[in-house]
This record gives C-alpha cells, sequence and structure tokens, in this order.
C-alpha cells in the first residue's frame, strides 16, 4: 500500500497508549489515527474512523477485547497487546493478525506492523484476512468463551462447562472442577449460547444440559437439577421453567 497505515490504539491505561503511540511514531509511513480507554470508545471509534489497524487490549472496562470485535460488523486487522503470559497469549493465537506482550518490545510492535502492511498490500489478502478474522469471532462464540481464571485469560471449551452463575453483579462458569469469571450477564450468555443446550433453570442460573444427571423433586412444584461437576452441585429448578425443560427433557 502506498498511503501511510492507520492505527487505532486501544487501552484503558493512559501511559500504555502513550508508549505504543511512541513506538509507533518511529516506524515510517504509519499514522495514529485515534486512541480509545475503553471498549464501548474502541467501538465508536473503529466505525468512525475505518482504521487499517486496531492495537488492541484484551481486559478493558465497558467491553474487553473479544467483545469489541463481536460489535464490528467488518473489524479491521487487529493486533492484540496483553499484559497475560505465554499460555495465555497462545490460548488466543489463532484469533488476530499478531499477539504482543506487555510491555510491548519495539521490534515486535516493527514486526507486527508489517506484518500488517503485507496484508494491506492485496486487496485480495485483505479481504480474506478480515473474513477470516470475523470468522473466527463468530466460531469463538459458537465454541469456547473467554474466562478468567485468577490471573489468566483462558479460553473454555462451551462443552466443558456444566452451569453458570450469577452472584450479584458477576457471572461465574463451573467447569467439572474450576470456576472461572465470565465478562457476560446472563442475558447475554442466553443470547449467545445453543437454547437447545443451554438453558436458564433459575433467574441465576443456566445450565448445561448434556451435563445434567438427575432432576429431583423438591417443594412448591419446584425441582432441582443435579449435575456432573465434582460436587454434584443440586441446582433449583424455578417452577416456571419446569414446562419448558420437559419439553426438552422429557420426564
Amino acid at each position: 500500500m502506498n498511503r501511510a497505515l492507520r492505527v487505532l490504539v486501544v487501552d484503558d491505561e493512559e501511559l500504555a497508549r502513550v508508549r505504543i503511540k511512541g513506538l509507533l511514531a518511529e516506524i515510517p509511513d504509519v499514522e495514529c489515527v485515534g486512541e480509545a480507554e475503553n471498549g464501548i470508545e474502541a467501538v465508536e471509534k473503529a466505525r468512525a474512523l475505518a482504521p487499517d489497524v486496531m492495537l488492541l487490549d484484551i481486559q478493558m472496562p465497558g467491553k474487553n477485547g473479544f467483545e469489541v470485535l463481536e460489535a464490528l460488523d467488518r473489524p479491521p486487522l487487529v493486533i492484540f497487546a496483553t499484559a497475560y503470559d505465554e499460555y495465555a497469549i497462545k490460548a488466543f493465537e489463532v484469533n488476530s493478525l499478531d499477539y504482543l506482550q506487555k510491555p510491548i518490545a519495539r521490534d515486535r510492535l516493527r514486526e507486527a506492523i508489517e506484518r500488517a502492511r503485507r496484508v494491506l498490500s492485496s486487496d485480495t489478502e485483505i479481504r480474506a484476512e478480515i473474513e477470516r478474522l470475523a470468522a473466527l469471532v463468530r466460531s469463538r462464540g459458537a465454541g469456547r468463551l473467554p474466562a478468567q481464571k485468577g490471573r489468566r485469560i483462558v479460553l473454555l471449551d462451551l462443552a466443558d462447562i456444566v452451569w453458570f452463575e450469577a452472584d450479584d453483579e458477576l457471572v461465574h462458569a463451573h467447569t467439572r472442577d474450576a470456576k472461572c469469571l465470565v465478562n457476560a450477564t446472563m442475558g447475554e450468555l442466553e443470547k449467545r449460547l445453543d437454547p437447545s443446550v443451554f438453558f436458564r433453570v433459575h433467574r441465576s442460573t443456566i445450565v448445561n444440559l448434556k451435563r445434567v444427571v438427575e432432576i429431583v423433586p423438591w417443594f412448591g412444584g419446584k425441582y432441582k437439577v443435579v449435575v456432573d461437576d465434582a460436587a454434584q452441585s443440586e441446582l433449583v429448578l424455578s417452577r416456571a421453567r419446569v414446562k419448558a425443560l420437559r419439553a426438552l427433557l422429557p420426564w
């Protein structure tokens, strides 16, 4: 491409944005067209500025980096920047043009920018790359879910999630032997997940029907759903949801 590469910098830390912009200024034919300090602003700026490349943090207020991509119909090329370790970086490796670990090294940033420039030099390549990214974001939503486990971000296979639990404003995904924080509301999860597999048994609980091992009568027309996590958790099935569950799992 003959014109300058247009880059949008997205990070919730001001010092990180200042450093990235300084490093970008050292690379010839690169223009920083804007910056955003949270996920919601990132979506707005990406739509308004139409950058070639977005340098995107993962953990941010409002929307995380993956939710930013999901909100964009045609996302730009994306270079993720993350403070998480090599294990987390490799877990996300298929979802972007490149990954940079903070603090970002000058040579790695230049390498990622040059890779973006090569892709953008061909109309065919850029269309293919953008469609690949969009498809991977959609498939991530269908097959895996980002979650926080301690100080790490992990990708959970939906098949491994036994149930979701809402506790005040926090939502956790329970696997057989772990509990991970999910950056989504129960309503958002209902829209994202396959309703034939994940069923909301209670306002605070969504269950993977493939992991249900028993349905136990309780009081007041209610039931408890027993799942196959390590604790054999008994989850309340509200009376209002009994009929709908019976349509999926007749008993």
